[in-house]
């Protein structure tokens, strides 16, 4: 039986050298419209589901419907500055992911824990096809992974309502009951970006005895591209124009569930 994430061995030196960034051999072929508003390209769907045996989320504006940093940031009155670093970032305009992200969570210093649970249960709502798109690979018996660049405040509560198997997210400083603007180190590394995402994907497949071929990737941003890159089959899901473009689905129309189009 796997223990939980955060119960992983050391990092894996054997890490892959290449750039998971760049385009592999799908962002080279021809993308067509298997379906209205569902782009696919460098497979021949249908491909059967039971191929695979791990899946991984991203969570803001991919499970769910906010990019959180963004709406604790409305909290604290710096919603506009804040959201333009985050687009930025999801674009892939910023070299230094980790210190976007740093530069983001000072802004959100004084921000109530009563504050962030307001904004959880009045803003945050999963996507549409989210939950049954969870519960069909759940079914089939792939084991399910949430994996952000966001907060564990928020994480949490999704992991739980979806009953995803496995979660790692960034983790934000307290100080009697108040952000402090900083976020605290954890066992596996200090933040979750775009590169952890990868590595994650890759050592619980390890730890599961699989390969990389059979799991897939659904994500939205830039910090995404690495694990999509390493993973069996990357999705895209209402994701920026860069994302789309290297992904081998592209859901650009409709719920996360449109992937059962795909995987049957």
């Amino acid at each position: 039986m796997i223990g939980t994430i955060e119960a992983f061995s050391p990092r894996d030196t054997r890490a892959r050298r290449s750039d998971p960034t760049a385009p592999g051999p799908a962002a080279h072929s021809r993308a067509r419209e298997f379906a209205p508003g569902l782009l696919v390209q460098g497979i021949a769907p249908p491909l059967s589901l039971s191929s695979y045996k791990l899946i991984a989320f991203d969570m803001d504006s991919t499970l769910i419907n906010i990019e959180c940093v963004d709406e604790i940031a409305d909290a604290a009155g710096r919603k506009a500055e804040v959201a333009a670093i985050t687009e930025a970032a999801m674009q892939g305009l910023v070299t230094d992911y980790k210190e976007s992200l740093r530069q983001r969570v000072a802004l959100l210093k004084g921000v109530t824990v009563q504050r962030m649970q307001q904004l959880l249960t009045e803003r945050l709502r999963l996507n549409p096809g989210a939950k049954e798109l969870v519960t069909a690979v759940k079914a089939a018996g792939l084991r399910t992974l949430l994996v952000s660049g966001g907060f564990s405040f928020f994480a949490d509560h999704v992991r739980a309502i979806l009953g995803i198997d496995f979660a790692r997210s960034n983790r934000l400083e307290l100080d009697n009951g108040q952000l402090t603007g900083r976020m605290l180190e954890q066992t596996w590394g200090d933040l979750c970006d775009g590169a952890e995402k990868r590595r994650t994907l890759l050592e619980l497949a390890s730890l599961m005895g699989i390969s990389p071929a059979q799991t897939i990737a659904v994500g939205d941003g830039a910090n995404d591209l690495p694990m999509m890159a390493a993973a069996g089959l990357s999705v895209a899901y209402h994701a920026k124009p860069a994302v789309r473009a290297q992904a081998k689905v592209a859901i650009n129309q409709g719920g996360l569930d449109r992937l059962l189009e795909v995987l049957r």
